[in-house]
């Protein structure tokens, strides 16, 4: 064993489990409560007590349509992060690995939108956006062509989609790129005399070899996407136009401070929480080798066969 005596080890975890229960536990047991009443009177008439409604909440989100929105939304960006964020990430990461000289400049300028506030991405692509003025118009303009809405209902989901992805595909890069720093060139090398080309070396090397780090990046990126928040509202507060792009950190952020409407909120913080469980298990499940999935079921056995 590594530590013979396990009780020192207690100072450094129980002040972080303290932590945990008094900022994370108790707050989210504390929001279930609160979605169970009704919690108007805490702005209209302060100092009453809440009444008790018990489950209205939760039959709420059976028809409320700007949920549907911000559900869809949301599972639509998940889908977008892998594709874009993870995958444009591993092509910059494959194709940087191949330079020795400047890695660090490409690891610096790919990284650099991280370290900027994504208030600050949002208030910049909201000026490109502008419809008087805006840098794309502009550049429409000095074309002779006609300025654009860009936020029009037809084009403002995407418009909000691309500021938002670009943001984070520095952080995957990253990412990747430290995992592929760990691959031997050796490998590569004995590929390539055996007539390995280079696009093949990345499907049957690069991908084999780094899929613990590939996975872990789809597992951010999806979870991430229920998330997603500052951005959004920034370029397109309330869910503008017309509440159509909306997320579900938007719309909860909205229904809580926007309207005062603290209870209902509680219930699309819970609905956060729950998707962010079953999509993260989700994806681990779908991610799983066939060997960690045997692992896992000899220890059920072993376990079984025990009790």
């Amino acid at each position: 064993m590594l530590y013979k005596k396990k009780w020192p080890l207690l100072i450094f975890v129980v002040p972080s489990l303290i932590f945990m229960l008094l900022f994370l536990y108790i707050p989210f047991i504390e929001n279930i409560k609160n979605s169970l009443y009704d919690m108007t009177t805490i702005v209209e008439l302060p100092g009453t007590k809440w009444r008790f409604i018990g489950l209205e909440n939760y039959k709420k989100l059976l028809t409320d349509t700007d949920l549907r929105i911000a559900i869809l939304n949301s599972f639509k960006m998940m889908v977008l992060t892998v594709i874009f964020e993870v995958g444009i990430a591993f092509v910059l990461a494959v194709m940087v690995s191949q330079i020795k000289k400047l890695q660090q400049v490409f690891r610096t300028v790919y990284f650099f939108p991280i370290v900027i506030s994504a208030t600050a991405i949002g208030l910049l692509f909201k000026l490109f956006y502008n419809y008087n003025g805006g840098m794309l118009n502009q550049i429409l303009e000095s074309l002779g062509k006609d300025p654009v809405n860009w936020l029009q209902p037809s084009t403002a989901f995407i418009m909000i989609c691309i500021p938002t992805l670009w943001s984070y595909v520095g952080f995957y890069f990253v990412i990747i790129l430290t995992g592929l720093s760990d691959i031997s060139d050796d490998i590569y090398e004995a590929a390539a005399i055996d007539g390995c080309s280079k696009f093949k070396q990345v499907f049957y090397i690069t991908l084999p070899m780094i899929k613990p780090v590939l996975m872990t990046s789809v597992t951010l990126a999806v979870t991430g996407a229920l998330k997603v928040f500052d951005l959004p509202w920034v370029i397109a507060p309330n869910g503008a136009p017309q509440g159509i792009t909306h997320f579900l950190g938007t719309y909860m952020y909205q229904t809580s401070f926007a309207l005062n409407n603290y209870d209902y909120g509680s219930v699309l913080a819970l609905i956060i929480v729950i998707f962010g469980v079953i999509v993260s298990k989700g994806v681990g499940f779908i991610t799983e080798s066939r060997e960690e999935k045997e692992e896992r079921r000899r220890k059920k056995h072993v376990q079984r066969r025990k009790a």
